[in-house]
């Protein structure tokens, strides 16, 4: 039905699903009726337990393990979650990694594996997809990128160009795919508060504070209900768009 925001009997995957901002999005997904498919790398019990959390607000879902930096297992494990429930008609690239550094000193190793998890492992998921979104006429993709896309960020080389490639890759790919109403979107966070920005020491994240106008960080929850928002019925006009959700930290 038109304009309404229930995601009832869609199948969403979410790559990175397992904690932070991929988990916030899963929860999100999920409890406006969409089955999560939780995907993850490495932490097992980390995709179990937010399997477990949807399933307590009455949601469904399952988790599966693959690399996205993968081509070939990408492609197999899609392949077969498409065999099993009929479709992937959401798409949600939150996979990422990163291994900040400086440009002289960032050994090729750091540069490739952040391009190849960030930007390669995004082009594995949307291949995998496409095709059979194609078919039934009906998709959403939504790409996490990143503020620093935009803005840079010092030591930051590596990631800000995996998160600009995949701002390319969003708008070009909405071209292609439109025609079929398969609306391909980013999303931009800004500080958000996980794992990684806990660990800052109090100073470090007051003066990032100050850097931004709304002057708190945001919050896993605040992305989540972005990308639900993209992925509903109520967004069926907007593709191609990169909507960044960082507080006014960038404009």
């Amino acid at each position: 039905m038109k304009n309404n925001p229930s995601l009832q009997e869609r199948v969403a995957l979410i790559t990175g699903g397992s904690r932070g901002i991929g988990r916030a999005i899963a929860l999100k997904l999920s409890a406006v009726g969409a089955y999560a498919i939780v995907n993850y790398a490495k932490n097992l019990a980390a995709a179990e337990e937010t399997l477990t959390l949807i399933r307590k607000q009455g949601g469904n879902g399952e988790v599966v393990p693959f690399d996205v930096a993968d081509a070939e297992g990408t492609r197999k494990l899609i392949a077969d979650m498409i065999s099993r429930k009929g479709r992937i008609d959401i798409l949600v690239n939150n996979a990422g990694t990163s291994a900040d550094g400086l440009l002289v000193r960032m050994k090729d190793e750091d540069w490739e594996s952040v391009i190849r998890t960030n930007l390669t492992g995004t082009y594995n998921c949307c291949r995998a997809v496409a095709y059979s979104m194609m078919k039934r006429r009906w998709g959403r993709i939504i790409n996490i990128t990143s503020v620093v896309a935009e803005s840079g960020n010092a030591g930051q080389v590596n990631y800000s160009a995996s998160k600009a490639g995949i701002i390319g890759l969003t708008k070009s790919l909405a071209r292609e795919l439109g025609p079929r109403n398969i609306c391909v979107n980013a999303v931009a966070p800004g500080f958000i508060v996980t794992d990684m920005t806990k660990s800052l020491p109090e100073e470090v994240r007051e003066q990032i504070k100050e850097q931004i106008p709304l002057a708190k960080l945001g919050t896993p929850e605040d992305v989540a209900g972005i990308v639900a928002f993209l992925a509903t019925e109520e967004a069926a006009y907007i593709t191609g768009q990169v909507i960044h959700v960082n507080g006014g930290l960038y404009m």
